[in-house]
Order: C-alpha cells, then sequence, then structure tokens
C-alpha cells in the first residue's frame, strides 16, 4: 500500500499517528505493540475534532505525573522489545536519529542525551504507535508533499528556542518545506524524524487507486488554516519492482592520500551505505582527483554523511536524491568440496559469491573459474532454479 501525506500545516507525532488511526489503522494493535516495550502510565484514546470545519481524528496521549526523565538509551531498549519485529527496527531507528540529532546539538551523546517530551513516554507512544500502525496498515512506501514550517519561538526544557527548533531541522535535512505565515511551531522533532525514518518521497502524488482518506489533528484549532495532517491510502496503479528513494553522497577530494582511500569504503558501509565507490578525476587547476560517492537510505544518510566527513577531512558533501529499482532476489547454498558457497539468484542470473569461492581455491588450489562454473551447473540442475 502507498501512503501520501499533506503536511502543509505542519506535522507532529500525534498529529501523524492520528491521520493513520483516521485511515482505519485498529487502535488496539498500536496499542499491544507500545505495551510490549514495557513502559509504563501512559495511556493512548481518541477524539474527533474540528479544526477550522474539517472533520480529523486527535490522538490524545495522557501520561501520568511524576514520571521520571529518561535517557534516550533506556528509550531504545524500550522500543528494540516492541512486537513485531518490523515495528521494533521502526522505533528504534527514529528514536536514535531523535538521540544523535539532539546529542550532536547539546555536544553529548546518544547514552546521555535525554528526549524531554513527558519522560520520553511522548517519544515511545508516538514511534511505536505510528510503526504499528503503519504496519497494519501494510504501507510499503511513503510520499509527502512539502513541509509547512512556521517561524517564531517555543518553550523548551532547554529555554526558549527557535521555531524551527534545530533539532526539527536537522532531522528535515532532504525534505521539501515551504514557508506557511505563523508564528508557532507546526513542526515537532519527533513528526520530522518519523517523515525521515518512513523513507518519505518528495515526489508528486504518484499514481495509486485510492482507498480512504483520513485526517490527524493537532492540539489546536488555529485561525484561518486547519491544523490537520491529511493521509491517503492506496494500491499502485501498476504492480512492478520497488522503487525507493534513495541518497546519493559525494565529495571531490584531492589532498587525501591513497592509504585513507583504501579504507573508506569498508568505513561507509558499516556505516549504514548500501553502496560505495570512488572514481578518478581531474579537478582544478588540472590536478589529480578523486570522486568519493555512497549511496544510502534517507534514514542513514546523516550518519553516512558524517562518517565521510570524519574520515576524509572534506569540507563539504553533495546530496542527490535517486530513484533505486529492487529486483528479486534470493540466496541459496551450495555444497562444493566439502564447503559452502552461497550464490544469490535473481531473474536473470545465479551468481556465486566471490569470497566463498575465494576461500574454497585457497583450500583446494581449484581455480575460481573452474569453482564458479562447477557452482552454477548445480543450481542450474536444480527444479528451483
Amino acid at each position: 500500500m502507498i501512503l501520501w501525506l499533506n503536511p502543509i500545516a505542519g506535522v507532529s507525532g500525534d498529529m501523524m499517528l492520528g491521520a493513520l488511526l483516521d485511515l482505519g489503522a485498529p487502535i488496539d494493535k498500536v496499542r499491544a505493540a507500545i505495551e510490549s516495550t514495557g513502559i509504563t502510565g501512559w495511556s493512548v484514546t481518541t477524539e474527533s475534532v474540528e479544526r477550522q470545519g474539517v472533520r480529523a481524528t486527535h490522538a490524545v496521549v495522557t501520561v501520568d505525573e511524576h514520571v521520571p526523565a529518561r535517557h534516550a538509551s533506556e528509550l531504545l531498549e524500550m522500543a528494540a522489545r516492541a512486537v513485531p519485529e518490523e515495528v521494533s527496527d521502526f522505533a528504534v531507528r527514529a528514536i536514535r536519529s531523535l538521540a544523535e540529532t539532539e546529542a550532536k546539538i547539546h555536544d553529548s551523546t546518544v547514552e546521555e542525551v535525554h528526549l524531554h517530551e513527558l519522560g520520553g513516554v511522548d517519544t515511545i507512544v508516538d514511534t511505536v504507535g505510528v510503526a504499528a500502525a503503519l504496519e497494519a496498515l501494510g504501507v510499503t512506501a511513503v510520499y509527502s508533499g512539502p513541509v509547512g514550517l512556521g517561524i517564531g519561538q517555543t518553550h523548551a526544557a532547554h529555554g526558549l528556542l527557535p521555531v524551527p527548533a534545530p533539532a526539527t531541522l536537522g532531522l528535515l535535512r532532504g525534505a521539501r518545506v515551504v514557508g506557511v505565515d505563523t508564528d508557532t511551531e507546526t513542526v515537532t522533532p519527533t513528526g520530522a524524524a518519523l517523515l525521515a525514518t518512513s523513507g518519505a518521497r518528495y515526489d508528486p502524488v504518484p499514481a495509486m487507486t485510492m482507498h480512504s482518506v483520513g485526517y490527524g489533528a493537532g492540539g489546536r484549532d488555529t485561525p484561518g488554516r486547519p491544523n490537520d495532517l491529511t493521509a491517503v491510502l492506496g494500491t499502485p496503479v501498476s504492480q512492478t519492482d520497488p522503487v525507493e528513494a534513495m541518497v546519493v553522497l559525494e565529495t571531490n577530494l584531492d589532498d587525501v592520500t591513497g592509504e585513507v582511500l583504501g579504507e573508506l569504503i569498508p568505513r561507509l558501509l558499516e556505516a549504514g551505505a548500501a553502496d560505495a565507490w570512488i572514481s578518478p578525476a581531474i579537478g582544478k587547476k588540472g590536478r589529480p582527483m578523486h570522486t568519493v560517492s555512497a549511496l544510502c537510505a534517507r534514514h542513514v544518510a546523516g550518519s553516512v554523511e558524517e562518517r565521510l566527513v570524519a574520515e576524509t577531512g572534506t569540507l563539504g558533501v553533495r546530496r542527490t536524491i535517486v530513484d533505486r529499482r529492487t529486483l528479486p532476489r534470493r540466496w541459496t547454498d551450495v555444497e562444493i568440496e566439502g564447503m559452502t558457497v552461497r550464490v544469490k539468484i535473481g531473474p536473470h542470473r545465479a551468481k556465486p559469491e566471490h569470497d566463498d569461492l575465494h576461500r574454497v581455491s585457497e583450500a583446494t588450489g581449484i581455480p575460481v573459474r573452474e569453482l564458479a562454473e562447477r557452482v552454477a551447473g548445480v543450481v542450474a540442475s536444480r527444479p528451483s532454479a
């Protein structure tokens, strides 16, 4: 299913949760997922409200008084306990992105930084609740219109902050934004983190068959504009290989040693890049240089970029949003000379893992080419091939 969001009035955790519940996500499943984290002292209910004449669902999160402050590390442990696994994975990534952004702003660490929203209960409820609602609705791709940003000031645990808040701006990197005529906070850090974690693509409305429309209300009824988040659920018009929005990070280097470059690609892959490569080029003043590129999902672009900057000392990184078409693939094992060789099978060919072939070749003295041919023959003889 495709989810399209219109956050022109802004977005927060409760707005997104309310919109998904309005689309038909069962609140019992949302509550069960939150309960599975072990967090206590909360409740989630819904109420039907009007925002400038538009009916919407307001997700009401109630938290017991005297909730203790929690470090982000505690919230990450709770989110990791959520079930099913897809829900915990989403919530952990969202909370980690919040924590990393706040830690950078406050010169702290992920382990020590506090997420001050009601002792972190709101953070768990919003991230786990939205993850559970997306999973229940069968959402596989999220698209979004431009995010509406107000300007002004807001009170926070650290004092008076500018609007948009620094954490919000940090989490919206790569998003399409537009200014709206209001002096109030329209986008919360949690709302920005949920958009980033969902991999929202800021493209035109995708071709789809619409099934339902939902509206998630903000806490205030603001004069002159409906303070709600519109959500549309539908199925793609054509079922083709999935296409996802990815980020390509690039920088040009003309003053980095070969030793640094030789270690760079593994470091970028460790940081979360899906692929990384280095291309030789000629730069300004005719200097030989290298262009370093890293392909990554949007939710890890920040951490990959930080690793790229830290390892190379570069003073600038380019970001390009690209589409990646992913064809189906599966893995199988082939026993050859008493050892296992993994084989990746796609729609058009089967490819043995080279490292496995090399390991067998080192042990037996048989050339890699011959081993690859033997593995291909085994795979081709199997009925499932």
